[in-house]
Parts: C-alpha cells; structure tokens; sequence
C-alpha cells in the first residue's frame, strides 16, 4: 500500500533527471519501506533509435538507470540540494528484452546506508517476468 504517491511533474522535484532522461511515469514510496515506479516504453525514446532498427529493445543501462530512478525514492529526503550518483553496480543481470509498450515495474529496497551511501536492492518486470535486477549503491553529493 502507497504511503506516498507521485506523478511525473512530482518526481522532478525529487530527482534531477529532465526531458529524454527522466525515465519515471510515477512512484511511490510503500508502508514497508520499499519504493515502486513505473515507466511505459512509448517507442520512440532516443535509446530505441539505434537499438536496434526494426528490433527495438530497451539497453540494458537504460533498465539499470530506470531501476536507479525508482529507487531514488528510498532516499528522498536525503536529494534536495543534493544530486544522486551512482557509485557502484553489483550482480546486475539481464533476463528478458523489454520493448515498446512494456510497462516496467520496478521494486526496490534499501539494503543499507552510511552516511551519504546507499546501498539498494532492485528488480524490473515487465508483467510477471523479471527483466533486469542487481544491486546498486548511490552517493549523494551536495
């Protein structure tokens, strides 16, 4: 259950992301402390463009930084002012293309923090499939 929902204009008030990389139709913060977003592939996304012409599939590093996004929201309170950079990726892996008109889902968790580090948890499905997961730390720098 959403403890706190937002939309698109919402989340910029969260994350710095702008036009082609702001990568989140909504999210939400949950009453058990994980974050949910989602982002329906439109298909006409520069990342499609060349990736792969008449075979479109969403990068890899596309899912990792939709993944990223969403769970920005377990840090929230800790961005304004500050800016959110990836400092590490782990035991990310790929197990299903996402396409136009899949819907990505993501979930994730924070798995730990120390000071200005988190460390989190996530995992994208389209449907009931799981299409990208690993873990991922954050420093936040003012």
């Amino acid at each position: 259950m959403p403890i706190e929902r937002l939309d698109r204009e919402q989340i910029k008030a969260v994350l710095p992301h702008r036009d082609d990389m702001a990568l989140l139709d909504e999210a939400a913060l949950l009453e058990d402390g994980t974050a949910e977003g989602k982002y329906t592939v439109r298909g006409d996304e520069f990342f499609l463009r060349g990736h792969f012409p008449g075979n479109p599939v969403v990068p890899g590093v596309i899912q990792c930084e939709i993944i990223a996004q969403a769970s920005c929201m377990l840090m929230k309170d800790a961005i304004p002012g500050a800016t959110p950079y990836y400092a590490g990726i782990n035991s990310v892996r790929f197990r299903r293309p996402v396409r136009p008109g899949d819907t990505i889902t993501v979930h994730s968790e924070l798995v730990r923090s120390k000071g200005a580090l988190y460390v989190v948890k996530g995992e994208a499905r389209v449907e009931d499939q799981v299409c990208a997961s690993g873990e991922f730390m954050f420093m936040i720098a003012k």
